[in-house]
């Protein structure tokens, strides 16, 4: 055995467990000094952001964005102030991860008339908004605040989210060491005419096992020629011998996120197979090799595109080639700022974290992904996960 089949989804599952020695939560006291940082990158007299992964960053509320108005206003200096529904006082007030008062609206009141109150009452003529704040929230607000200049509160969420600590990195390797491990286990499931949605389901079943927050946070299964397409094809696919297998997969642990991609063979590879992953894990070293602080972002990309380039393939997104950026930024959300992608010359810093997954797509045959983590250290990068060494025995 190559560690791919032989196994079956329920052998695998009952042997699996909540992962052991669990990464501790965000602490009270690192979410203070987040907010001090974003009030010493404000050039605003406020900011507000609303329910989504940057207030769960701040405050702690791990709730998603709906129609109604749940948001932290934090003025330039002073206490944050929540803006929440009267009949979610209760849910707030238990997810609530920093000390700030609460002011709330009921039903057929507007959550932008409180809060442009709030920010009269702070004094504030100038506010930076959420960037990912919907836009019809934020054209009621502009409405209900026609004093209020605002601009975009990007620089200061992106600011502070992009360096990771500790405590967060701790929490990304247990996301990523876990999704790692549901991939392993995924090969061993493999046998010929399995479907995709019988390996999806196994994928999510398997996270939630090790403990998840809510299974797979996403995943896509890809099949011989669908996987020469980025994000899939829509519809089934059965596996054949010989088929590629390209599974992309992650889950969330108290909100941080994985992202892994494993690409290997079921059966025996032909050898354009075999040439293109070397190709592919070259390109994933090669950018890993050219990290160190101070480097722009979209130095990592022209570094993994000169390699496809020296063997044959398009230096551009042209096809057969890299059809997308080299990576992306990673934490709260799975894909964050900065990206190493051409224009982006953010220089790499210390606890900055990215996917490297620079694919190569040979059309109306196959695609090869390998995606791994690494954060920036202060001298060059450390892998989140050991990429992937083997077409044939992905996994040791």
């Amino acid at each position: 055995m190559n560690g791919v089949g032989g196994s079956s989804a329920d052998r695998e599952l009952a042997q699996m467990k909540p992962w052991p020695n669990a990464a501790p939560p965000i602490s009270q006291a690192e979410r203070a000094a987040r907010l001090a940082r974003a009030q010493a990158l404000m050039t605003t007299d406020a900011m507000i952001v609303g329910a989504g992964a940057s207030l769960r960053y701040f405050a702690g509320v791990g709730w998603n964005a709906t129609e109604r108005l749940v948001a932290m206003i934090l003025p330039k200096s002073g206490a944050p102030v929540m803006i929440c529904p009267r009949f979610e006082e209760g849910s707030l007030l238990a997810s609530l991860g920093i000390d700030a008062p609460l002011r709330l609206w009921e039903e057929h009141e507007s959550p932008y008339a409180l809060s442009a109150q709030v920010l009269a009452e702070l004094g504030a003529t100038s506010l930076a908004v959420d960037p990912a704040l919907a836009f019809a929230m934020f054209d009621a607000l502009r409405l209900a605040a026609p004093g209020v200049a605002m601009a975009n509160a990007a620089p200061v969420v992106d600011g502070c989210r992009m360096i990771k600590s500790p405590a967060e990195l701790a929490l990304m390797s247990q996301a990523k060491a876990m999704t790692l491990e549901v991939q392993r286990r995924s090969a061993l499931i493999l046998r010929e005419g399995i479907t995709t949605s019988e390996v999806r389901r196994f994928i999510d079943q398997a996270h939630r096992a090790l403990g998840a927050d809510d299974g797979s946070s996403f995943c896509a299964v890809q099949f011989g020629e669908a996987s020469a397409y980025p994000h899939g094809l829509p519809g089934e696919q059965a596996l054949k011998d010989g088929d590629l297998v390209l599974i992309d997969t992650g889950c969330r642990v108290q909100g941080y996120n994985s992202d892994i991609t494993r690409t290997y063979v079921f059966g025996r590879p032909t050898q354009e197979m075999v040439r293109v992953w070397a190709v592919e894990k070259k390109a994933q070293a090669a950018a890993f090799a050219a990290v160190r602080p101070g480097v722009p972002c979209e130095e990592i990309d022209a570094v993994a595109r000169r390699v496809l380039a020296s063997e044959g393939f398009s230096a551009g997104y042209d096809l057969p080639g890299l059809p997308h950026r080299t990576g992306h930024g990673i934490g709260l959300s799975i894909h964050e700022a900065p990206y190493l992608v051409r224009g982006d010359r953010t220089p790499l810093q210390p606890g900055m974290c990215f996917s490297n997954e620079p694919m190569i797509v040979i059309p109306g045959a196959f695609g090869v992904r390998l995606e791994d983590h690494f954060h920036v250290t202060e001298d060059g990068a450390a892998w989140f996960t050991e990429p992937q060494n083997s077409l044939e025995k992905p996994f040791g």
